[in-house]
């Protein structure tokens, strides 16, 4: 595993470190790599998420958090200099595989540190049943890298200590996501490393980072600017507050194994004229394949399964009768 390291150490925005990922997956051909950077208070959502119902933007902005769209699926999550955050990226198409292979590595370096840490559910690292981190994934095609590979990029948090009164209030907990983990609140749900060792966040990181990797490459300047290059679309506000159209019927639950997905339908004497989804699913393949199926299809079930493609290719479980089933609910 290679460790990839920067020339300078400065303090860089979320951002940066999203691009930087997205470069080492694109144009440098090694089949590991990994990273672990931290930032000011961030806040960083999925890609399929509607910022307004999973951030309290007004309360970031009053206390001057950073707002962030990631390319990949998953949750929102807080982020600040009391935690770490973990980038891994890997030769894979296999969503499953990588995020086993990930959790392995991570696990076994904090068990070897004393931290009675597991893997759990579809993307947590779990210590006594809390949440310690949660993790997203997206993939690159073969054709989308240099190497002609498909890259695969997992990133998460590691919560060592962190603002909890920051976190609570800039994220809008998903009330339903809670309850059906058995919990009543984030506190709850969630643990940090401070309260399960003796050492400190900088002897864990380098822990880490000793028993992940055994080689160093450390970027040029000249490749720090093209970094800083791709960095321009996560800046974009229309990449970061989206283009949300109003639609007629919307339809939201929480699919086990899935997460929690969101219909958004304009429909017109029974068809479907735009569709799209939302959520903190984790997405594999391209919604364009689900939206252009179903658009212009009538709002019925044996239509619907006619046009689908296999939904399992492009969202983890969900299955299509699953899908449909929402879309009729």
């Amino acid at each position: 595993m290679v460790h990839i390291t920067l020339p300078r150490t400065i303090d860089r925005q979320l951002s940066f470190y999203l691009a930087m990922e997205e470069y080492v997956a694109r144009y440098m051909d090694m089949p590991h790599a990994f990273f672990i950077w931290q930032v000011e208070p961030s806040v960083i959502f999925g890609r399929n998420q509607l910022i307004e119902s999973e951030v309290n933007t007004s309360y970031c902005e009053r206390k001057g958090v950073r707002m962030f769209r990631r390319k990949s699926g998953g949750g929102c999550v807080y982020a600040d200099k009391s935690n770490m955050m973990l980038s891994y990226i890997t030769d894979s198409d296999s969503v499953n595989f990588t995020y086993h292979q990930y959790t392995t590595l991570v696990v076994n370096a904090l068990q070897r540190m004393g931290i009675r840490a597991t893997a759990n559910g579809r993307n947590d690292i779990m210590i006594e049943g809390k949440k310690v981190s949660g993790n997203a994934f997206y993939h690159l095609c073969a054709h989308q890298t240099d190497s002609g590979k498909g890259r695969s990029i997992v990133h998460g948090t590691l919560l060592y200590d962190t603002n909890m009164e920051n976190m609570l209030g800039c994220i809008t907990p998903d009330d339903e996501k809670l309850l059906s983990k058995g919990v009543k609140s984030v506190r709850q749900h969630i643990t940090l490393l401070k309260d399960h060792t003796r050492l400190s966040l900088e002897e864990i990181r380098n822990e880490l980072i000793r028993f992940v990797c055994n080689e160093e490459r450390m970027l040029t300047p000249e490749e720090v600017e093209k970094v800083k290059d791709i960095e321009k679309e996560y800046l974009s506000p229309t990449f970061i507050y989206g283009h949300n159209p109003r639609y007629t019927v919307v339809k939201k639950q929480r699919i086990e194994g899935v997460g929690t997905l969101e219909v958004r339908m304009e429909v017109k004497n029974g068809i479907i004229k735009n569709i799209d989804l939302k959520g903190d699913f984790f997405l594999i393949g391209d919604l364009n394949e689900i939206r252009q199926a179903l658009k212009n299809q009538p709002l019925d079930r044996m239509s619907m399964e006619k046009v689908l493609p296999d939904t399992k290719n492009l969202i983890v479980n969900l299955s299509k009768t699953d899908l449909i089933t929402l879309i009729l609910k």
